[in-house]
């Protein structure tokens, strides 16, 4: 495979690649360590490219991370931001969460990592970070948000709301990051949450 064909694309793209050992990935991961417009997700010997990453990704995945900051700002609760680093399980799975979040204590491992899918691919992304027991993943899918949460038996399972935020309804967030302009949109939405402080 020509790795330079993934610079060339115009729009994201998504390139599965099966029987892939471990070995193999970790080989084309160091031939791209230096490209940050293609990302990489391995899964039991299936692996995702995705080149580049478009604008619109972005933009949701910052704006969502902005609201979730001004939420728990807004609310007093301690978090601790972790950004987009890789969690992976040696020889079975890795992937680098859009956003991630530690609540109430920096940990080695994430409380909530997010998804912003705008090009969806064959893995299943919530199995990238059941090794690592990561307690809930966020999606973000065409203008829907979408909270898994890692039950007793060690499965996600779809939940209304945060188990970290038990008050705020996901759907909420949703008009904000549909605004135009990022920066209207997180004040907008602070002003609503201290509005409805006692």
């Amino acid at each position: 495979m020509d790795i330079s064909l993934l610079d060339r694309a115009i729009e994201e793209k998504l390139v599965t690649l099966r029987d892939v050992s471990w070995e193999q990935f970790k080989g084309i991961e160091a031939q791209l360590i230096d490209n940050r417009s293609v990302r990489l997700s391995y899964l039991s010997g299936i692996l995702e490219i995705m080149s580049p990453v478009g604008l619109r990704h972005e933009r949701v995945k910052s704006t969502l991370g902005l609201l979730l900051e001004a939420y728990m700002k807004v609310l007093g609760i301690r978090f601790y931001r972790s950004g987009g680093f890789t969690i992976e399980k040696t020889g079975y799975a890795s992937g680098t969460p859009d956003e991630s979040y530690c609540i109430g204590t920096d940990k080695e491992t994430p409380d909530i990592v997010i998804e912003v899918i705008i090009t969806s691919g064959t893995i299943d992304r919530r199995q990238l970070y059941k090794p690592k027991q990561v307690p809930e993943v966020w999606f973000w899918k065409s203008d829907t948000i979408r909270i898994f949460h890692l039950n007793d038996k060690s499965e996600y399972e779809e939940v209304e709301r945060s188990s970290f935020f038990p008050n705020l309804d996901p759907n909420a967030l949703l008009p904000y990051i549909a605004m135009p302009d990022q920066y209207d949109a997180v004040q907008e939405f602070e002003q609503f949450l201290r509005s409805k402080l006692p």
